[in-house]
């Protein structure tokens, strides 16, 4: 957590911005919520037991300005609430999502294929690629037997 702190630190100082400790501590939800997608909202009600010092106010401002600065990557999943998660800088390109339709639950698919895709679309359309975001929607594992069965007696 200390090379993340400096990075953190190092980050806000060359664009300008004051590391504090409310910063700090909203980085640290995202931080120890990596699976997680989590709305500002969310952030807000994690921080908030720990810190109640923090308003929601300071946490919107601290997402939106982590996301600016390319610390966190915002996701919607078509329900218009924002989600953020911490960026990877070491990836190429962003991984995918899988939705479920029933339960609202988010998995994350490492596998990107579409590298080949990009490159065709970068000259068909003299078009300059620097990510792309990918959604798939159905059933989990867990929703995909009971949707099916609710589907068969409605028939």
């Amino acid at each position: 957590m200390k090379e993340a702190w400096d990075d953190v630190r190092k980050l806000l100082k060359d664009n300008g911005y004051k590391f504090t400790n409310q910063r700090w501590e909203v980085y640290r939800v995202f931080e120890n919520n990596k699976e997680k997608h989590l709305s500002s909202e969310e952030v807000f009600d994690i921080v908030s037991k720990e810190n109640d010092d923090i308003g929601i106010a300071t946490v919107y401002r601290t997402v939106q300005l982590f996301e600016e600065l390319g610390v966190l990557y915002r996701i919607t999943f078509d329900d218009g609430v924002a989600r953020y998660e911490l960026k990877d800088t070491s990836e190429a390109h962003y991984h995918h999502h899988l939705i479920c339709l029933n339960c609202n639950k988010v998995i994350e698919v490492e596998l990107d294929l579409l590298d080949n895709l990009e490159e065709e679309i970068e000259k068909l359309k003299q078009f300059k690629i620097v990510d792309h975001n990918l959604k798939f929607y159905g059933y989990c594992e867990d929703c995909k037997d009971s949707v099916k069965g609710e589907k068969n007696e409605k028939q």
